[in-house]
């Protein structure tokens, strides 16, 4: 993968009016809401007579998106069966560390990377509310807490505690939102006030740019280019282009689409300020229990419950197309093959597993799908470090601002049920920190190599290091003597000297909306979902991926001319108080005009 992209103006031209108009129309077209609580849908036509098509669904992939789709469908009378190769409940779950249990207490938990669950997220929160727990009247929802703060960690320098929240507004009004833009981020040190005013600037662009401009001209720059990176104090470039970008998105602000990062931003900060309804979970919410035990698990138990089948260790291989259909599907388990016959077929997989199922039939019979193929993944692994003693970190999400492999870190043990030592390993760990290594591709500090050129031994040593160059001014927090031991996603492996990555995630480059798929294709029967499916969120997350997969099922509903109820698709929410400014800027991007604070 290239990190190399043309530099293009900011400015727009002719072109890219057009593009942007063309763009608009689609958005309209595909029904995505950009503004205002969800409306009621337009009543759907139905076939006369019989209806056509069955209620069998195969679904291939039981991570968030192959669950969200069982879980809508199984609800609504269909017969549905998950084929999952390795573990269900994908990159959200967590799993158990091997033989480190002793004394009747479980294995130490360990995970992919510690669970985040913004107050902007509605999808998967009306999931986890049917999903029945002891002694929660909301099901799995009652077990997310709200975190209060954050801690910022600075090289060579004392870590802040921050709130996260940007405090309860009676109004939001572009000028209280560019000033309280500034009061957020006025603790990084070294940046010059001027430029924290201009970024402040350019994210009341954002939020008073139109849907027009925004798919127009903001898919196509980097985040980057638009926040105008260059020339600017290493302060700027290092924290308010870099390192927010990579903590919150995993993302490189100088391959993302400034689309996608404006898109999560904007809903962040609506979630901070208390003044929507639909966004009632702050800032920042986490599981009080171990990812599994917490959530996947019971939601798996509740679906088995409902009839859904789950067909472990069998991955699909071929989607055999004909008469203008997928006919059948073929799976396969250690080199045997099996063939699976539904009337409706859900590829659930990550991209880089559903793009060499896509054959030249199916790309014959829609086009569109070819542009998967040129769709970006990249790494975003979690590691635990087991520690004998608690650290006096304050509870809430660690950001390594600037670090090189761009760290997020969680003391998970004090904001978990129970206590962490009498329930798990040997009862000498009385500390879960996890890690989230954001960066694979940027040298360390202690061996001086990219993450995906280290050992794992190596991994866990330099992540040690930086979280103590970060987070150990003025402080003593990490302690060499205390670690008990570490453990790595075993979704990264090494064959050769070269890692390998079973999980990576989808990039929202520029440009990439253009390339990703719906829910629906033009093969009838055919299916997708995962977080590289086109959505409200439009972003690799548990959110997005969910949505995907109530996408998937609605469209199975229609396919099926079946008289259910389509599943809630939310989007996500703007204030009406920037719709005047988002219309004149509607009325600018059509002539041709930039943004009037693109100056």
């Amino acid at each position: 993968m290239s990190d190399q992209l043309p530099k293009k103006s900011a400015s727009i031209d002719r072109r890219t009016a057009l593009r942007g108009a063309v763009a608009g129309a689609a958005i309209l077209a595909a029904g995505s809401a950009v503004s205002g609580a969800a409306t009621a849908a337009a009543p759907r036509r139905r076939t006369p007579g019989l209806r056509t098509g069955g209620k069998e669904v195969a679904v291939f992939g039981g991570g968030m998106a192959g669950l969200a789709a069982a879980h809508e469908l199984v609800e609504r009378g269909f017969r549905v069966t998950v084929y999952e190769p390795a573990f269900l409940g994908g990159k959200a779950r967590s799993m158990p560390v091997p033989g480190t249990g002793a004394g009747g207490r479980a294995d130490l938990p360990g995970e992919h990377g510690f669970r985040f669950f913004p107050g902007c997220y509605q999808n998967i929160p009306d999931t986890m509310r049917r999903i029945p727990f002891p002694g929660n009247p909301n099901g799995v929802l009652d077990n997310l807490i709200r975190v209060e703060g954050t801690v910022a960690g600075f090289r060579d320098k004392p870590p802040i505690f921050a709130p996260v929240e940007v405090g309860a507004l009676d109004q939001l009004t572009p000028e209280r939102l560019q000033n309280s833009i500034i009061g957020a981020f006025g603790f990084i040190p070294e940046l010059p006030p001027h430029e924290l005013a201009f970024f402040a600037k350019q994210m009341l662009m954002w939020f008073t740019s139109s849907p027009e401009r925004r798919f127009g001209q903001w898919e196509y720059l980097t985040w980057e280019q638009i926040m105008r990176a260059d020339g600017k104090s290493p302060a700027y470039r290092a924290y308010l282009v870099n390192a927010l970008t990579r903590i919150t998105v995993a993302a490189k602000p100088h391959l993302s689409s400034a689309r996608t990062i404006g898109t999560i931003g904007e809903a962040l900060v609506l979630a901070g300020t208390g003044l929507v309804p639909e966004f009632s979970g702050g800032v920042d919410r986490i599981l009080n229990r171990p990812t599994n035990t917490a959530w996947i698990d019971p939601w798996v138990a509740y679906l088995r419950s409902r009839g859904v089948q789950f067909v472990m260790g069998q991955r699909a291989s071929r989607l055999h197309h004909a008469n203008g259909r997928i006919e059948s599907v073929t799976v396969t388990d250690g080199g045997i093959a099996t063939s699976v016959i539904a009337d409706h077929y859900v590829c659930a997989m990550p991209v880089d597993k559903t793009v060499p199922l896509l054959d030249d039939q199916i790309l014959s019979a829609d086009p569109h799908l070819a542009g998967m193929r040129e769709l970006l993944t990249d790494w975003m692994v979690g590691i635990q470090f087991y520690l004998r003693r608690p650290t006096e970190i304050p509870e809430g999400h660690i950001a390594a601002l600037g670090s090189p492999w761009a760290l997020t870190a969680l003391r998970q043990a004090p904001m978990w049920v129970g206590d962490f030592p009498a329930q798990y390993g040997d009862g000498s760990a009385a500390e879960c920190l996890s890690v989230d290594i954001s960066d694979w591709d940027t040298p360390g500090i202690l061996h001086h190599r990219p993450a995906k050129q280290c050992s794992a031994q190596e991994i866990a040593s330099e992540v040690w290091a930086q979280l103590k160059m970060w987070l150990n001014t003025g402080t003593g927090w990490l302690r060499d003597e205390d670690i008990h031991s570490w453990h790595l996603d075993p979704g990264v492996s090494w064959s050769g000297g070269t890692a390998h990555n079973e999980t990576p995630l989808l990039v929202n480059t520029v440009g990439s909306y253009d390339h990703r798929p719906t829910a629906h294709c033009a093969v009838p029967n055919l299916f997708f979902g995962g977080d590289h499916v086109r959505s409200n969120i439009d972003l690799a997350t548990m959110e997005s991926a969910n949505e995907s997969g109530r996408s998937a099922a609605n469209a199975i509903i229609d396919a099926a001319d079946d008289p259910a109820a389509h599943a809630p698709v939310f989007p996500l929410v703007a204030l009406p108080a920037f719709e005047p400014a988002k219309r004149l800027d509607a009325d600018r991007f059509r002539a041709g005009l930039p943004h009037i604070l693109d100056v």
